[in-house]
């Protein structure tokens, strides 16, 4: 049962059952194209079947015909794009050349934005806890790789309800295009959308969640689709501007998605002087001087302001990952309260996960069962008959098995070991250097036992292709898989894997001598 003001998780159901049956098409939520004139009649039928009270359905079928697949239905379930559409242009700020293109994406997989022209093309996830920075545009980071104004975009692919895609760019920040989403909503619609099999979730409040940053006040309510009502003024109060709308597919492109972005004249040189706006012109920007507009062609809405402030802040709550359900009031809003403001509907949607975590009973430990001795198995004993080391420096406890050219050894890694006194204090981790010993440990036993020179020595020479991955602590049991690669004379080249509980956390390609005692 949901607590009250907590915010839950909708799966959408519909009833079928009163539908007409020559309406099937549409109750399976299939991809058709609407191209003969019987389709168009079926889906004429449908709009005058709903009436007055699916309105807005209407809308989003001329859409979905327009894209070319019936996809902005009311979906129940998640969507992509069809095929990948590219666009070329410069950065806003960066004042880049950049190439971007749209790919479709797998269910669950969420808007990822991927650097191509990056060594391993990073990706990073749009999500409100990857934001780094919020001053004048939203920019998502993942280590060292950045990807600024990122707002248009997710803006277009929230309007049109895509739920999955990748964005690839070959710079630093997408291209502004003409300073609104117009041209993103083009690309998409020459892609297409596409219905995905599972469905689509949404986050909805059960109570206002309230914010107030600056001269920002920002308020969401409960609300059973997604609208938003805004006001914008700078601190002088002129071109205030309000405006209020049901945020759909048809709305979203007929309403918002042509506003373009715009700044004061008294701005622009703290912005240069700030390094941004490098590719800022007035072919993608409206400057506002005094009371005058400065634009290359008329204003394209009367409320355009406040309608880009609009088109922000559905870019920006588009970060929370699934679509909302809520009333957005907004007075002055920008990238950094929009931000703040999914923050806050993320701490509410959390919040019941945390206190389940608080009150379960902890997890049970899986106690290891123990490891079975095989042919060639060798005790501590046998192992101290035929290797010169001693403890500490004896890194081997069992042989388990000799298998032709492989053996497998272990070694119980517990906290009385004297390198744990400084590797590290309060933090104890076996060195990755006494993992390689002791795999060459392991390869000098069982190349000892090939050409069965008991009286010798193994030496170890050079190890190639080293990896850690993970910590080894104490309580491990380290397992040690040492494969022969190659024996010429006293000489042996054998491949070491390190695994605790089944995953590898070390390898290594090693290389030993044999001398004599």
């Amino acid at each position: 049962m949901t607590e009250p003001g907590q915010p839950v998780l909708i799966r959408p159901k519909v009833n079928y059952h009163k539908m007409r049956p020559d309406l099937l098409c549409l109750k399976t939520g299939s991809a058709r194209r609407f191209q003969s004139r019987q389709s168009q009649q079926c889906y004429r039928a449908v709009c005058d079947y709903l009436g007055s009270f699916n309105r807005r359905l209407e809308d989003d079928c001329r859409l979905a015909i327009r894209a070319g697949v019936l996809s902005n239905l009311r979906v129940l379930t998640q969507q992509t794009l069809n095929r990948s559409a590219s666009f070329s242009g410069i950065g806003l700020h960066s004042g880049n050349r950049v190439n971007m293109t749209m790919l479709p994406a797998p269910a669950n997989s969420g808007v990822r934005f991927r650097r191509v022209d990056l060594e391993g093309k990073p990706e990073i996830e749009a999500r409100v806890e990857n934001v780094s920075e919020t001053n004048r545009s939203t920019t998502l980071a993942k280590g060292n790789v950045k990807i600024h104004t990122v707002e248009h975009v997710l803006a277009a692919l929230a309007g049109y309800g895509i739920d999955n895609a990748i964005v690839e760019l070959d710079a630093n920040e997408p291209p502004i295009a003409d300073g609104s989403s117009r041209e993103f909503c083009k690309i998409i619609q020459a892609a297409g959308i596409v219905a995905q099999s599972e469905k689509r979730e949404f986050i909805a409040p059960t109570e206002p969640i309230e914010l107030q940053m600056g001269e920002t006040m920002m308020t969401l309510f409960p609300y059973d689709g997604f609208k938003i009502t805004c006001t914008s003024a700078d601190k002088k109060g002129r071109f205030t501007q309000f405006y209020s709308t049901e945020v759909t597919p048809a709305t979203w492109e007929k309403e918002l998605a042509h506003a373009r972005t715009f700044c004061f004249y008294e701005e622009i040189e703290y912005l240069i002087k700030n390094g941004l706006i490098k590719g800022g012109s007035l072919e993608n920007a409206v400057v506002i001087r005094d009371d005058a507009v400065l634009t290359t062609e008329p204003l394209r809405y009367p409320e355009e302001f406040v309608r880009h402030k609009m088109l922000d802040i559905v870019g920006d709550l588009s970060l929370l990952g699934k679509p909302l359900r809520g009333h957005i009031v907004a007075m002055r809003p920008g990238h950094a309260g929009n931000v703040e403001l999914a923050r806050k509907i993320m701490e509410q949607v959390n919040r019941p996960v945390r206190a389940a975590q608080t009150f379960a009973p902890p997890p049970a430990i899986p106690v290891p069962e123990p490891l079975a001795s095989a042919d060639g198995a060798m005790n501590i004993e046998e192992i101290m008959k035929m290797l010169p080391h001693r403890p500490p420096f004896l890194l081997v406890d069992r042989i388990l098995k000799i298998d032709g050219l492989k053996i497998v050894g272990v070694k119980n890694v517990t906290m009385n070991e004297p390198h744990f006194a400084g590797h590290f204090p309060g933090h104890p981790i076996m060195p990755g250097v006494l993992q390689l010993e002791a795999m060459a440990q392991v390869a000098g036993v069982l190349l000892l036992k090939i050409i069965q020179a008991a009286s010798q020595v193994a030496y170890f020479m050079a190890a190639n292709n080293v990896k850690w991955r993970k910590p080894v602590v104490p309580g491990d049991v380290l397992v040690m898989e040492i494969e022969l690669l190659k024996a010429r004379g006293k000489i042996g080249k054998a491949k070491g894997v390190c695994k605790v509980d089944g995953e590898i956390v070390s390898e290594a390609e090693i290389t030993f001598m044999l001398r004599d005692a």
